[in-house]
């Protein structure tokens, strides 16, 4: 499917000013149009976790302070928003139409961003999400949960390191499973693009050494010449192997299933996903 119209969350943050320079270099390669989408936080949010015995006028204290705080934040994404506008000399559209040139538009909505880019996705071809670190916040954490579990849509995840062009030498993580398939039929239209792709498999008690031939074959019907990868891990864990591949052989981009394994899983014991999403510099493109 071609990629259209591309959701990107944006609070002021550096990290999502990288998410919008990826964003927009998504955009250029697809003539395609960037929603940047702020959620500005309900100040009345903030009244249950106050706690008992205060005053109204403590309370009244507070969401003031929260609606200037939310007003700051606002003030913040917007402003990053018209420089980048300045920046890439992007033409503002509000209305669909056809272009010849990428574009963007501002979106602002209040409530919680997790549940807001939940909903908004779904009429995404893919959102652009900031990869969380352990010294960001929790909600950065669950509005990147919620667009890979709650939105049937691919997500580009993109590292805390400075902004890069991407998509030139691509690898794909396959293991067979439903969730891989998902992401490498997300990922033909960028594929279609990269001068190198690289289609590994680690071997491991689900993955033979023989699953890549097979996604080289599949990806050579869209025209896309892939090398076949095998790998074995050699005391690594599949995450560790995939990220070393990738940082070994100067892959600029990365295609793999999201969640292979139950989330709760994941989160007790480890998984591929949690290793690349704790670990990964480039940017990976996943679907669950």
């Amino acid at each position: 499917m071609p990629v259209k119209t591309i959701l990107v969350p944006v609070d002021g943050t550096d990290a999502s000013a990288r998410c919008l320079e990826a964003a927009i270099h998504i955009a250029k390669m697809h003539t395609a149009h960037v929603e940047v989408f702020h959620v500005r936080s309900d100040p009345k949010d903030a009244v249950p976790l106050l706690g008992e015995g205060m005053s109204g006028a403590m309370i009244e204290e507070m969401i003031e302070l929260a609606e200037k705080e939310a007003g700051d934040r606002s003030g913040r994404a917007r402003r990053l928003y018209q420089a980048a506008l300045k920046a890439h000399d992007l033409p503002e559209v509000e209305t669909p139409q056809k272009s010849t040139t990428a574009a963007a538009s501002w979106v602002e909505v209040v409530g919680r961003e997790d549940e807001a880019v939940a909903v908004r996705a779904r009429l995404a071809d893919i959102s652009v999400i900031a990869r969380p670190t352990p010294e960001g916040d929790l909600p950065s954490s669950m509005t990147l949960n919620a667009a890979l579990f709650e939105t049937g849509r691919p997500v580009l995840v993109v590292p805390p390191v400075p902004f890069k062009p991407f998509g030139k030498k691509m690898a794909i993580s396959w293991n067979g499973s439903a969730e891989s398939a998902r992401a490498v039929a997300a990922g033909i239209v960028y594929l279609t693009l990269a001068d190198t792709v690289l289609a590994m498999a680690v071997h491991s008690a689900r993955t033979p050494p023989t699953a890549a031939r097979g996604l080289g074959e599949y990806l050579a019907w869209h025209g896309i010449h892939a090398v076949a990868e095998p790998i074995e891990p050699e005391g690594q864990t599949v995450g560790q192997a995939v990220l070393g591949f990738c940082a070994s052989h100067g892959v600029d981009m990365l295609v793999m299933g999201a969640y292979t394994h139950s989330r709760v899983r994941q989160l007790i014991l480890g998984g591929v996903t949690r290793h690349v999403l704790e670990n990964a510099e480039i940017p990976v493109l996943m679907a669950r």
